[in-house]
């Protein structure tokens, strides 16, 4: 390979690649192939050599939406990368293990740490999935199946085979899973507000940062949100809820609750900053949102399958710390 694109030339070496496709790479597009083992390298650039005949499949010319096989040879000529992504391969994200919640030979399912992003990007260098990568590295495939904000911890899967992976994402897609989670809420949930029906708009900052609000239907980019709430537990001054969404908006929970007069503890980006101030004083500095249940399909056996992931200490003590102050009935 050879370095050239935003810095120097690098020495290394500019041989040809033969990939042999493997039982869990046959079905994909050629394309999505590439780019997955061509990481770092600009899709415009993957496309220009499929379209140039320099990739062969079987040493015959391939198109990008080509169906690859079990045992197709691929040719992969030399590739350009940047320094960044050179430099990032020389210096790879540090192997770590997560509490895992269940695994078999097709899933892997983690109770994910706030703070932790789930994969790598926007000013962030690595997430779980990298780090987990690098802790496995016998692992044939290990991909995400769908994402949690990082400040968001509880349940996230992984996928161990590519079968599973596209079972496990067309039931997100379809809505058939399950997703609840627990949300900490500033003052007392009215108990029948149990659906919300509004629309998200995302947009951008100034500063390039991403942010979601609510829009009206007439909103040619607004996406339908809908979110269920159930009130689990009134504390002191705040309420505490299990919140089902059948839509996966970016930060839809956190939008749509705090669109109702009532944003989540900590949140540092849609919620009530005077109060956050308050709650960091004593010592509560996290965001309390939490990926409690997951139920979805078994992609193996077709078994419906319910996770739990108990709340983490620090909310546990958040919790029990209103509940102390709430005045007795």
């Amino acid at each position: 390979m050879k370095h050239i694109i935003g810095g120097n030339p690098a020495p290394v070496s500019l041989e040809v690649k033969w990939l042999t496709v493997d039982e869990e790479s046959a079905g994909q597009r050629l394309d999505n192939y590439l780019i997955r083992h061509l990481k770092g390298v600009p899709k415009t650039h993957v496309y220009r050599i499929i379209r140039s005949g320099e990739v062969r499949v079987n040493k015959g010319r391939a198109s990008a939406d080509s169906r690859i096989a079990t045992g197709d040879v691929v040719r992969l000529p030399p590739v350009r990368i940047s320094d960044k992504v050179a430099e990032k391969a020389a210096h790879p994200a540090p192997g770590r293990e997560f509490p895992v919640l269940l695994e078999d030979d097709a899933l892997l399912a983690l109770d994910k740490p706030a703070g932790v992003a789930v994969h790598g990007g926007s000013g962030v260098s690595f997430g779980v999935i990298e780090q987990l990568r690098q802790a496995r590295p016998q692992a044939k495939l290990l991909e995400l199946v769908h994402r949690l904000d990082r400040d968001t911890s509880g349940i996230l899967l992984v996928a161990k085979k590519r079968s599973a992976l596209k079972h496990l994402q067309d039931q997100f897609r379809e809505r058939e899973t399950g997703k609840t989670y627990l949300a900490l809420v500033q003052g007392q949930w009215p108990v029948k507000n149990k659906v919300i029906d509004l629309p998200l708009h995302k947009f951008l900052l100034p500063d390039g940062e991403r942010r979601v609000r609510v829009t009206t239907a007439e909103d040619p980019e607004g996406m339908r949100s809908i979110t269920l709430v159930k009130v689990a537990e009134r504390l002191n001054g705040c309420t505490l809820l299990e919140v089902t969404i059948k839509t996966g908006r970016t930060h839809q929970i956190r939008v749509h609750l705090a669109s109702q007069g009532h944003p989540i503890a900590g949140d540092d980006k849609y919620g009530d900053f005077e109060w956050n101030k308050i709650l960091q004083k004593q010592g509560r500095k996290r965001m309390f949102l939490h990926a409690w249940r997951l139920q979805f399909n078994h992609p193996l056996s077709g078994e419906r399958v319910e996770l739990h992931a108990p709340l983490p200490s620090e909310l546990q003590q958040f919790k029990d710390h209103d509940r102390l102050q709430t005045p007795a009935v």
